[in-house]
C-alpha cells in the first residue's frame, strides 16, 4: 500500500513500456538540483508576517513613486511589473542573504535587475536612506540630484554598484567579476 505500492506499479509500467520499445525516463521525478521535499525543508528564518507587511509597503511605495512621478511628468514611465513579480526574491535576499560591507569584509556584489529600480528605491525610502524629495525625482537625474532610471554608479556612485541595463552589461560584468575574484 501507499508509496511502496505506487513505486511497484510505476516500475512495472516502465518495464512494460521499455519492452514495447518506448523510451521511458529513468525517474518519474524531474532531475532538478537542490530539490528538497517539503517535509525536509528548514523553517524560514525571521518573522514571515512582519516581512510580508514590509514587502507590501515596499510594493505600495514603488507603485506610488511611479504613478506620482508620471502624474507630475506624463510619459515618464517606470517598470512596475518587473519589481512586483520579483519583490519576494529581493526581499528574501536583502533580509536573509545579502551581506553589507564591514571593516573586514567588502560586502556582497549584487547585480540588481535594472527595471526593478523603483522597488529598490522604495525599500531604501522605508529604511530612511532616501527622502520623499528624492523619491519625487525618480527618472529625473539630469540635473544631478534625481534618482536614476536604472542602476548606474556613474549617476549614483554612493548607491549603485553596477550598471545592469545597458546592452547586457550586468551579466558580462558578473562573469568578469567571478573570473578575477
Amino acid at each position: 500500500e501507499g508509496e511502496d505500492r505506487a513505486r511497484y506499479l510505476m516500475t512495472r509500467l516502465a518495464d512494460r513500456l521499455r519492452r514495447d520499445g518506448m523510451k521511458v525516463p529513468f525517474s518519474v521525478t524531474t532531475p532538478h538540483r537542490n530539490t528538497i521535499p517539503v517535509h525536509r525543508e528548514a523553517p524560514m528564518p525571521g518573522d514571515l508576517f512582519m516581512e510580508r507587511r514590509i514587502r507590501s509597503l515596499i510594493r505600495y511605495n514603488a507603485i506610488a513613486q511611479v504613478i506620482r512621478n508620471n502624474r507630475a511628468n506624463p510619459g515618464l514611465g517606470g517598470h512596475i511589473a518587473s519589481f512586483m513579480s520579483s519583490a519576494t526574491l529581493y526581499d528574501v535576499g536583502f533580509n536573509h542573504f545579502f551581506r553589507a560591507a564591514k571593516d573586514d569584509f567588502a560586502g556582497d556584489l549584487i547585480y540588481i535587475q535594472g527595471h526593478v529600480a523603483p522597488g529598490i528605491y522604495a525599500r531604501s525610502y522605508l529604511e530612511g536612506r532616501l527622502s520623499e524629495e528624492q523619491m519625487d525625482k525618480f527618472r529625473r537625474e539630469v540635473d544631478g540630484d534625481g534618482l536614476s532610471s536604472y542602476p548606474h554608479p556613474w549617476l549614483m556612485p554612493d548607491y549603485w554598484q553596477f550598471p545592469t541595463v545597458s546592452m547586457g552589461l550586468g551579466p558580462i560584468q558578473a562573469i568578469y567579476q567571478a573570473h578575477v575574484m
